[in-house]
């Protein structure tokens, strides 16, 4: 590995209104290492992210490849770089099979007009899958019948497909299986020594500490500092340059409600539920006060779970909130009865882009704000301020656009579209995903409090320290069924893991 940079930013600054997004930032990468760059949520990873993906242009500084000044207009100038960026967002497209999207990139290159053989684009495909250890899915499988994971490994899967040099990877397994991620951290180590360099952003500290060669940290739109990864940087001190002051990263976790601490009268109850081809019979309540944990593999069935409940996914057996029977597939009729849905994809399920911080936090309760057909912009306003404040948001403005807020502020505002409906029952999917660790413990002291005060949370993650330390209770699904439900003390990540992967236990007996 040489020291000379492969890529570099000098004095690259980039503004948004009432925001310095980035602010004379200088970092340098070099050839095939890896270069973890961490921070906050609002530090400035996604808009450097986006510089070098061309989809923002600097308003001062400059880019070089190979010691050469370079300007990076669009995707494709990112792409003719030798530069793949894998957004934690993904960006697939669902209406096509696993196999186009793996090779969707690679048509730019060729003329108009020109054939492309199936069986040739199908083996093609198929070796980049292979690497990631996605063997299970067919190339003419759509990707939008695949789960999140296996999503995510496609979306990685196609940056490599290509001829690639810097490889940026933005959270990459926030929603993979360990299996999933040893491999790909494998994949990762292989490319390096192809002398590929890898940009690794991440929140998950430990991961960055087990593959990085140097660290950056950033804060504030600032590089605070480069630091070389050696045996005496932890996470705690990762923490502490990331945030400016002294914490210990256990911090976030000392927030654990206490099991069936004065829990109120059961308001949902889940009988025989079932969903073909992802969950098979599953029942279970929800208690006023209690955050409810689901916990399971990737594909355990719980990734279906929110979405059954809500309606927004065809199913079987009964779903009663406060003793009303709710029917299947009506979204409407779950809100009017009392559910909010917060979903584990932001971007494309969660915010409204292209709206401000203040439609998106009413979006859910229009007819609220509404007389006689129209809107009624001063309770609109006055509702999101309320909000914001009590989540404690920053933003510049309720008129700014949500796409430009960090994620951890995106899913505040999320979060407050669903309370603004006055919900009984808030379900959230993945609440923390790709959320960093300050970011988090003010999520995780929100629903401690919404719970205190009588709400019943139903939280599904993929994250076991955050349905070990923030659950009430917890139930773990396996094979598409509930394997068991543990609670107090014997919520712990042995107790879970070994009913998450019961099936194969039992195989292997």
């Amino acid at each position: 590995m040489t020291d000379r940079p492969i890529l570099e930013l000098r004095s690259v600054t980039r503004t948004f209104p009432g925001v310095v997004a980035m602010d004379d930032v200088s970092i340098a990468f070099r050839p095939g290492e890896v270069h973890a760059v961490i921070g906050e949520n609002g530090a400035g990873k996604s808009t450097m992210m986006n510089v070098l993906a061309g989809e923002l242009q600097p308003d001062a500084g400059a880019i070089l490849v190979d010691g050469k000044k370079v300007g990076i207009s669009d995707a494709l100038a990112s792409q003719m770089l030798g530069i793949r960026i894998v957004f934690q967002e993904l960006s697939l497209c669902h209406n096509l099979t696993v196999g186009e999207n793996v090779l969707l990139s690679t048509f730019a290159d060729r003329p108009p007009l020109s054939i492309l053989a199936r069986n040739g684009a199908a083996r093609a495909a198929a070796e980049p899958l292979a690497k990631l250890g996605l063997t299970d899915v067919a190339t003419d499988t759509p990707v939008a019948t695949l789960s999140v994971a296996q999503q995510q490994l496609v979306e990685i899967a196609r940056a490599i497909s290509q001829h690639v040099r810097i490889l940026v990877l933005d959270e990459p397994n926030s929603a993979l299986s360990p299996r999933e991620s040893a491999r790909l951290f494998e994949v990762i180590r292989t490319l390096k020594a192809q002398g590929v360099t890898i940009i690794y952003v991440s929140h998950h500290l430990e991961e960055v500490l087990a593959l990085a060669d140097r660290i950056s940290v950033m804060r504030d739109g600032r590089l605070v500092r480069t630091i070389d990864n050696d045996p005496e940087v932890d996470v705690d001190l990762l923490v502490t340059h990331m945030v400016g002051r002294q914490v210990n990263a256990a911090d976030q976790y000392a927030l654990r409600p206490e099991a069936h601490n004065h829990l109120g009268e059961p308001v949902l109850d889940v009988r025989d539920l079932s969903v073909a081809g992802n969950i098979r019979h599953a029942s279970f309540t929800l208690s006023q006060g209690e955050i409810l944990g689901v916990a399971g593999l990737p594909d355990s069935g719980k990734d279906i779970l929110a979405d059954a409940i809500f309606g927004l996914a065809p199913r079987g057996g009964t779903i009663e909130i406060g003793g009303i029977r709710l029917p299947p597939g009506r979204p409407p009729h779950s809100i009017a009865a009392g559910i909010s849905l917060i979903p584990a994809d932001r971007r494309a399920a969660g915010a409204l882009l292209s709206m401000t911080v203040a439609e998106n936090a009413v979006s859910a309760a229009l007819r609220r704000f509404t007389r006689h057909g129209f809107l009624r912009h001063r309770p609109i306003r006055d509702t999101a301020a309320d909000y914001v404040g009590k989540l404690d948001a920053r933003i510049a403005s309720l008129g700014q656009k949500i796409a430009t807020l960090s994620g951890g502020n995106q899913q505040k505002i999320i979060l407050a579209r669903g309370l603004v409906t006055g919900p009984r029952v808030l379900i959230l999917h993945e609440p923390t995903r790709g959320i960093d660790v300050g970011a988090k413990a003010e999520i995780y002291s929100i629903l401690k409090a919404l719970a205190a005060d009588g709400l019943a949370i139903l939280m599904i993650s993929s994250e076991l320290p955050e349905i070990m330390l923030h659950s009430s209770r917890v139930i773990v699904m396996a094979d598409q069924v509930i394997m068991g439900q543990l609670s107090g003390a014997d919520i712990t990540e042995e107790a879970i893991m070994a009913l998450a992967t019961r099936k194969e236990a039992v195989r292997a007996a």
